[in-house]
């Protein structure tokens, strides 16, 4: 197999809208080391109370209402705001380019969400 045009594909998702504001803002917000780990914890905190969720676990209230704060403090500035929503569009594209391929494979894989 010739992957030659997984390359291009490549190079075209750099050439993006949604990985090149991803990456400008990255660079903004993340190079506060204040901010850098606080968005480090929401995203543990975030991946912990889905894997509850999956497991069919009941998430601990007082981690619900640390993780709402936390949500809160770092959504209401905007570059936090708008690095975090430019990531979710950013992983929203992959997803549809994985989906895409994946039915072009016809492989059955089972993807969450």
């Amino acid at each position: 197999m010739e992957y030659s045009t997984a390359y291009r594909l490549a190079d075209e998702i750099k050439q993006s809208e949604e990985y090149r504001t991803y990456h400008g803002l990255k660079k903004e917000v993340m190079g506060d080391e204040t901010l850098a780990a606080l968005i480090r914890e929401y995203r543990k905190m975030q991946v912990t109370l889905q894997m509850n969720v999956m497991a069919g676990q009941q998430n601990d209230p007082e981690e619900m209402q640390r993780f709402t704060a936390l949500s809160g403090l770092l959504f209401a500035k905007p570059e936090v705001s708008q690095f975090l929503l430019a990531e979710m569009r950013l992983q929203q594209t992959m997803a549809d380019i994985l989906k895409i391929v994946t039915e072009a494979t016809g492989l059955d894989i089972q993807l969450p969400g």
